[in-house]
């Protein structure tokens, strides 16, 4: 992962009163950059295809108001139906927090659907 793949400053909505991110905010921060993910892969429509399966968040650092935070994207696990997203949230060059997300992808009833090969391929 050289190049963050979505990055933005952080607002004063997104902060407590010490000015810490509050920790859904990280949530967010990660599905901007599942869009930004796919969209640079011509994969637009496979994102509003998938559906939140479980996130596990680790939170090493605190990001705080003023700081832009570096968002990080890699897929690190395709099955048949579902595959994980890991994240790396950052500020410089500072890891904040890491985030691994299950997504599954899905038909028009919502009922899970294989992921397409040549998908898969673009994802990895």
């Amino acid at each position: 992962m050289t190049q963050p793949i979505w990055s933005a400053p952080v607002r004063f909505a997104e902060a407590d009163q010490q000015g810490i991110v509050f920790n859904a905010h990280y949530l967010v921060y990660c599905d901007e950059a599942m869009g930004a993910f796919c969209a640079s892969r011509g994969l637009s429509s496979f994102a509003e295809r998938v559906r939140l399966k479980s996130s596990t968040l680790t939170w090493d650092s605190p990001v705080r108001h003023g700081d832009t935070v570096d968002v990080y994207a890699s897929c690190s696990r395709i099955g048949t139906t579902s595959m994980t997203m890991s994240f790396e949230v950052k500020v410089a060059d500072r890891t904040c927090c890491v985030v691994d997300t299950t997504y599954v992808s899905i038909d028009d009833s919502g009922a899970p659907q294989p992921i397409p090969a040549e998908t898969a391929q673009s994802l990895r």
